[in-house]
């Protein structure tokens, strides 16, 4: 066993993968090493109908091979960029390996160029649960515009987390089927190696009940799913680290940002969508008459107008805001995203907005919960 490890740790820049299955001892019927980027590998153990992942850093190699990977199973394929290798091992331990020629050239993890940074064949099980990957982890055909939206939001995180801490808590609010949210867990767990807790938030207790079921299905205890709604109930109250949002409806939007700058979180991530609130107010009339005499015109405006307030108030909030195009507008019209950062320019007050919104008689939720809060905060302090 010491001399494949060995020659597998010599060539290990060439090294694809690992694949082995037929147990001989052990708890796992399976196990995968892949690599993923940066020298890093990825370790799958599958165990009756779940299946672990583990990040195994350059330094652990050795470690896991000999421990984890070779030796503990009838047959092991090893591939490399130009070869196939192939051990049985028999009952006594003894060790034939098998070599040929690879078929087909494979490119090293950091050598190819990685359209996304969760790329389609890359082994992700819930996503075939989800319907997001075929059995082959290829992306379902009706899935693709769902694939570019989710791995785009994840481009955007990962410009914030180039350095990332040692533990995350995330809420998602109004998760639906979560695919983003299965992807935040498997981006910040495997791909990053932090310790992560994702809390998804949904109104429709089926759901809710189906993606805690993928979830303990494939041993993620860092996640899980709660039916709640973000206007009115009580959520998780413990420290806050990020928040998240993908095409929370109309005012959701505005109680999952109001509830994040409350709980103090450093990072916030949130693509609106259904901007109705000031559609349904603006009437014409004032300087707003040229934008409200169409209706497409007039629901566009409105929608700008909205996520504009909505990064003013969270820059004067204290956060650093950027508005960013999310997707091109051929995959999804609902295309802006606001990530804020906490940090940015010292809290201030929302009178310039608020002035601006009152002399046209428009409310908007956001900045209404905000001014409640800081009234409330004006009395608490006396």
């Amino acid at each position: 066993m010491s001399d494949i490890v060995s020659a597998v740790l010599s060539d290990v820049d060439k090294l694809v993968k690992i694949v082995c299955s037929s147990p001989m001892r052990g708890e796992y019927k399976k196990t995968v090493l892949r690599k993923i980027e940066h020298g890093r590998f990825l370790l799958e153990r599958y165990k009756e109908n779940k299946v672990f992942h583990e990040a195994i850093e350059p330094s652990e190699m050795e470690k896991c091979l000999k421990t984890q990977v070779i030796g503990d199973f009838k047959q092991t394929e090893i591939f490399f960029t130009d070869s196939v290798w192939q051990v049985l091992t028999n009952k006594k331990g003894t060790q034939t390996v098998k070599k040929r020629k690879a078929q087909t050239i494979v490119e090293a993890v950091h050598n190819r160029q990685k359209k996304y940074i969760l790329c389609e064949g890359e082994d992700i099980p819930a996503m075939r649960d989800l319907g997001i990957f075929t059995a082959e982890n290829k992306v379902a055909a009706k899935m693709q515009d769902k694939f570019r939206q989710i791995n785009r939001f994840i481009e955007m995180v990962d410009d914030e987390f180039k350095n990332p801490p040692d533990s995350l808590t995330i809420l998602d609010f109004g998760c639906g089927k979560s695919y983003l949210t299965f992807l935040l867990y498997y981006y910040f767990t495997v791909k990053k190696s932090v310790k992560t807790q994702v809390i998804g938030y949904d109104l429709k207790e089926d759901v809710v009940e189906k993606c805690n079921g993928i979830a303990k299905k494939y041993g993620y205890d860092g996640l899980k799913f709660v039916k709640a709604d973000v206007s009115k109930d009580v959520l998780y109250g413990g420290k806050i680290d990020m928040t998240v949002t993908l095409h929370a409806c109309d005012t959701a939007t505005d109680y999952a940002l109001d509830y994040a700058m409350k709980h103090g979180a450093k990072y916030i991530f949130s693509v609106p969508c259904c901007q109705k609130e000031i559609n349904a107010q603006m009437n014409g009339g004032g300087d707003f008459e040229i934008f409200a005499s169409h209706g497409l015109i007039k629901e566009r405006f409105s929608a700008l107008l909205t996520d504009a307030v909505r990064a003013e108030v969270l820059e004067n909030a204290g956060y650093r805001v950027d508005c960013l195009e999310f997707v091109g507008f051929e995959t999804s019209p609902k295309n802006l995203m606001i990530r804020a950062v906490k940090g940015g320019a010292p809290p201030c007050g929302n009178e310039d907005i608020k002035n601006l919104l009152d002399k046209y008689g428009i409310r908007q939720t956001l900045l209404t919960l905000r001014e409640a809060e800081n009234d409330k905060q004006e009395v608490k302090n006396g």
